[in-house]
């Protein structure tokens, strides 16, 4: 079984009109290619869940988010526990962007990252038998993410994601176990990625991110059992089950329904609902939607997106997203929509990627506050490890 680590206005009618016209007009200006299906990317979409996890991949928390467009660069591809990542990178693409001393660092860091996450993974295992961990355990598709971003307004934002999947031999007989640092409240209310508030480009308090650690168990690749503490030792549980149907040979539907409980919510629960389509071998669609509710809240927390991604193959991605999100009872519709878009590409080889995000956004968190208007910027390196 292979396990994760996912380390840390204008009026409202034009807010429900720009999810409708948004793919129209973004499919309207891309050109689909007519010819056979090339390879296809697996993860074009924003990631499911940013927060630290080791768990199966089958039971990530986010529902599955697949879409037509080309496949991760082969130096995400499975390692054996011990090996070290190529510092030149492979790939037939041997462009580079960036200059000697920045690749050789950015090297360095990758090696580094590499080493860290097998100490990792092999230090875990070796709490829950004797097998040594080079029996069949590995560290596979690492990626570290460093994001900076200002919205206007607001203070400047850096994040810092890292992933990884490990290859547990001790544990695959227990369940799983998740450690890392996130949003209290995303983790808890299991939050799909691209909702966060981090990825919708609202104000983000490192205040909120908050250690957590829990043991899990998956069911079928269906339902999904945890338990776990965040914070100053603070307990919270959760079962969540998911559903999938391919309704055309380019159309998904996926559900996913996750109850949780804390001490200071008691029971509640998050649905998510997911739908994609696909227009072509490199341009895709997809609605995302999501609503949470507590019995100390019981009004709905909602967030939702409409982006359409296209793929310029190389790991060169465009998408253009709305995003909206508010609460029942807020007194303002929508507390903040507006619009975004990404582009990302390699920059040296095949495992170091950048991009650049532009988005303008129309917030109101309070309904004594006049809705005001602000841009936004950001720009991302990735390295795959």
């Amino acid at each position: 079984m292979a396990h994760l680590l996912n380390v840390a206005r204008p009026s409202m009618s034009l807010a429900v009109l720009l999810p409708m016209l948004l793919p129209v007009l973004l499919a309207a200006c891309a050109t689909p290619t007519a010819t056979a299906p090339g390879p296809q990317i697996t993860t074009p979409l924003p990631q499911a869940r940013f927060a630290s996890v080791v768990a199966p991949e089958t039971a990530s928390p986010a529902p599955p988010a697949t879409l037509a467009s080309p496949a991760p660069a082969a130096s995400a591809a499975s390692t054996q526990a011990g090996d070290k990542p190529d510092p030149t990178g492979t790939t037939t693409a041997d462009e580079s962007l960036v200059s000697v001393p920045v690749a050789e660092f950015a090297a360095s860091t990758r090696e580094s990252l590499r080493e860290t996450a097998v100490w990792l993974a092999s230090g875990i295992d070796g709490w829950f038998g004797d097998t040594p961990f080079e029996r069949g355990g590995k560290v596979s598709a690492g990626l570290m993410d460093l994001s900076v971003v200002k919205r206007e307004g607001d203070k400047v934002d850096v994040g810092l994601r890292v992933n990884a999947r490990f290859r547990l031999p001790n544990l695959d007989r227990l369940g799983y176990v998740f450690v890392g640092r996130d949003n209290e409240r995303e983790i808890v209310t299991d939050t799909p990625g691209a909702l966060t508030r981090q990825d919708q480009r609202q104000p983000v308090s490192s205040v909120n991110n908050k250690f957590f650690v829990g043991l899990g168990r998956a069911i079928d690749d269906v339902f999904d059992f945890r338990i776990g503490v965040r914070g100053a030792f603070k307990p919270y549980v959760q079962a969540r089950g998911r559903l999938a149907w391919n309704l055309s040979p380019d159309d998904r539907l996926d559900l996913s329904q996750t109850v949780f409980w804390t001490v200071d919510d008691r029971v509640g629960s998050t649905t998510v609902l997911s739908y994609q389509h696909t227009l072509s071998p490199v341009l895709a669609l997809r609605w995302l939607s999501s609503a949470t509710v507590t019995q100390e809240l019981p009004k709905f927390v909602w967030a939702s997106s409409v982006g359409t991604y296209r793929s310029f193959g190389q790991d060169r991605l465009l998408s253009l997203e709305a995003l909206i999100n508010g609460q029942q009872g807020s007194g303002v519709g929508a507390l903040d929509y507006g619009l975004q878009a990404r582009w990302e590409q390699p920059v040296h080889h095949d495992w170091l990627l950048a991009g650049v995000v532009i988005g303008h956004f129309w917030p109101r968190p309070l309904a004594q506050e006049p809705r005001r208007s602000a841009w936004s910027v950001g720009a991302n390196v990735k390295i795959r490890f």
